[in-house]
């Protein structure tokens, strides 16, 4: 038999193997799940037996696109009849949505979408007995009995799946076994003839005892009521305290760590992993960078995906905003509820920049537990209206834990001073940099980043420097941050930045916030949300010792600007607050942060997101089965990088390599700054960019990502 293929290069895996890898994979996660593993093998066989029709195998050798819309998953079923009737509906329900929205979908080619447009049976149909007679045998290869199917048979199947289709999409709620076939199918192509070796790894609790430590220093360490047998954590300290680590002694389960930005988690990430390395030698712990996958279509209709590799990771270290996915019913949505049921969620250093983004946490929250999900809550900064609300939604199962005024006390670290503008902090960095002390200067945009960048360049050529921020290369930001940390791979100083002896100078977007473990002596920072700014201000005096425990150092924050949009991302009316409530020149006292933050935040507004959400305050579920969300709802409720481009020259590398280095390619970007380029047909689908709108040194150049930078030896005529 004539070899058959289910991926293109750089892979080519035949479709043999593909079916056999999602088959090892489905039956792991029924197991897991405690779901029929035999026809979670079946499903797994079946879902892709419709790429021997010719029509997919020529696809898969030409560039061009064709006329007709061919769906594979319809292919599939034309076989259904092979398999017992009582198996018919989990086997519809894995195979007929696996890509696409049955009724809805943003391409218009789900099946019942189908219906509407041309005879699509005939051409799913094809010269059916030839190529079916392939697909039997290899049905038969696989260890399903499968003898012919006649048309007309493979006619009153599909006539069968459509009327089941119909009727499921007049149901609300989710499909489990969608989910299952989503998750064994992206797993299965992310790591391809290694699924069996992953597999292995998949869904084993990790050793935690690392996090048991204590030390005099780190006061939630000395805590031992960790072992409270509440469900549920929520735990308020200040910034060094220990609650990376009390909250890790909290979790029971498999891991999901959530931290707010895409680009500190890979920082996160590292520190975990290298945490956790000697008691878990074989640990599955994944960084999760690809908040979402955003595919064009031609009538300017967009869709996110979220589906993510590697379900059943021990730990897997991610952004609030792709567990959000789930409260919006976004594709691949069934899968990562399947993955996240009754593991332990981190959600830790919560930001409350927006009523939008505070309203997204609390519909997490409310999802999580309704999937038997152990929350657990760390931050240094939350308004008690949020505290309260949270504390609603989780009941009386939950550990409530903080600080005494009097451990607060001992954090006392840094004296506030108001300056104007930036340019008034040119004498204050000169008399650091002179006095050898490590500056570090945060601003709240990209574009400011990297102009005051360029400042400190001019000024201090002699001292060393480096920016970083959220819109580099994956693999040049993991190379600034590694300089940054100033660490090896083994935790050993390397006389950089953080672990150096001289002066330097680090410009960062609030990226710096959180998780890259950093102490430096000076911080100019323009104004943020309280929550936010204090945040920031954990960067400076962070390592405390018995001998500089009480030491106190300068933090200079600029005065907001007088306008709405020069405030962006933040809004005005918060940043104004924020800066009210500082005193100027005084020591910022941590048992009165509490007060100052309750006065910054006064209000949540709940509305958007209820009014989107799938998942209803009441229970109810509004999605209709076998489908999801078309319309890119994350994406227009907050303004985040959610999406991935890659420089043009780097293409070529980008779809002939492993989904590894693909990530560390991509640059994170807001959607509407790219949405007109074009896309890779490879991994993330990200949009490609001209050379010209990227620096080695600076990142991306929002500005510069127009059709006439594009270099011409990279376009194909």
């Amino acid at each position: 038999m004539e070899k058959l293929y289910a991926k293109s290069g750089p892979e080519w895996t035949s479709l043999e193997d593909h079916l056999l890898h999602v088959a090892f994979a489905a039956k792991a996660f029924a197991k897991h799940l405690k779901k029929n593993e035999e026809l979670a093998y079946k499903g797994a066989i079946l879902h892709d037996i419709g790429k021997a029709h010719p029509a997919f195998q020529e696809r898969l050798f030409s560039n061009a696109r064709k006329s007709k819309t061919f769906r594979h998953e319809i292919s599939s079923l034309f076989f259904l009849s092979i398999f017992p009737a009582d198996e018919y509906e989990a086997l519809i329900e894995m195979i007929i949505g696996h890509h696409k929205s049955v009724n809805n979908d943003a391409g218009e080619k789900g099946l019942l979408d189908l219906e509407k447009g041309y005879d699509y049976l005939d051409y799913h149909l094809g010269k059916w007995e030839e190529w079916s007679v392939k697909a039997i045998e290899l049905l038969n290869n696989l260890g399903i009995h499968a003898s012919t199917i006649t048309k007309a048979q493979a006619l009153q199947n599909i006539d069968f799946v459509i009327t089941y289709c119909k009727k499921k999409t007049k149901e609300r709620g989710y499909s489990e076994w969608r989910g299952l076939l989503m998750g064994a199918d992206h797993f299965a192509s992310a790591v391809i003839n290694d699924t069996e070796k992953h597999i292995k790894k998949a869904f084993k609790n990790p050793n935690l005892c690392f996090f048991n430590r204590t030390s005099a220093l780190y006061p939630l360490s000395l805590i031992d009521n960790f072992r409270s047998e509440k469900k549920h954590t929520i735990v308020v300290a200040c910034t060094g305290a220990g609650k990376t680590d009390y909250l890790f002694k909290r979790c029971k389960g498999r891991v999901f760590y959530t931290l707010p930005f895409q680009a500190s988690i890979n920082a996160m990430f590292k520190r975990v992993a290298h945490s956790l390395k000697d008691t878990n030698p074989e640990l599955d712990i994944r960084v999760l960078h690809a908040a979402s996958c955003v595919v064009k279509r031609k009538n300017d209709e967009e869709e996110e995906s979220v589906l993510q590799s590697l379900f059943g990771s021990s730990i897997k270290i991610l952004t609030p905003h792709q567990l959000a996915a789930i409260a919006f019913g976004m594709k691949g949505y069934e899968a990562l509820l399947l993955d996240l049921k009754s593991c332990d969620i981190i959600l830790d250093e919560i930001h409350t920049y927006s009523g939008i983004s505070q309203s997204i946490v609390l519909k997490l929250i409310e999802i999580l537990k309704a999937n038997d999900c152990r929350i657990h809550i760390g931050t240094a900064t939350m308004p008690t209206i949020l505290y309260k609300k949270i504390i609603e939604l989780l009941g009386n199962d939950v550990l409530e834990t903080s600080l005494s005024d009097e451990e607060l006390d001992k954090f006392n670290r840094h004296r506030v001073f108001k300056i104007n503008s930036f340019e008034d902090a040119n004498q204050i960095i000169s008399n650091s940099t002179t006095h050898n002390e490590k500056v570090l200067i945060v601003l709240n945009t990209v574009d400011k980043a990297q102009q005051v960048y360029d400042l400190i360049k001019e000024s201090y050529p002699e001292i060393d420097k480096l920016l970083l921020h959220s819109r580099f290369r994956r693999c040049d930001r993991n190379e600034k941050e590694l300089d940054l940390i100033g660490l090896d791979n083994e935790g050993n100083p390397i006389q950089t930045f953080n672990t150096s002896n001289k002066a330097c100078i680090v410009v960062s977007t609030q990226i710096v916030e959180v998780s890259l473990d950093i102490s430096f002596d000076v911080m100019i920072t323009e104004t943020a949300p309280l929550d936010a700014l204090i945040q920031r201000f954990g960067r400076i005096n962070r390592k405390r010792t018995t001998e500089n425990a009480e030491t106190i150092k300068d933090v200079f924050v600029i005065a907001p600007p007088e306008s709405a949009k020069d405030a962006k991302p933040y809004d005005i009316e918060i940043l104004k607050r924020t800066f009210n409530v500082l005193s100027n020149g005084e020591i910022l006292k941590e048992r009165e942060l509490q007060q100052k933050i309750d006065t910054v935040f006064t209000e949540i507004n709940f509305l958007k997101i209820e009014e989107h959400a799938v998942f209803k305050s009441d229970g109810r579920i509004s999605i209709d089965k076998l489908t999801h969300s078309r319309e890119p709802i994350l994406m227009q409720l907050l303004e985040i990088d959610s999406v991935s481009c890659i420089r043009e020259s780097d293409q070529d590398e980008y779809e002939n390599s492993n989904f590894e280095r693909r990530l560390e390619l991509e640059i994170p970007v807001r959607y509407f700054s790219v949405c007109k380029m074009n896309q890779s047909e490879k991994g993330n689908k990200p949009f490609i960019i001209p050379d010209k709108a990227y620096d080695l040194e600076k990142g991306l150049f929002v500005k510069e990502i127009k059709e006439e930078n594009f270099n011409s030896k990279f376009q194909i005529l």
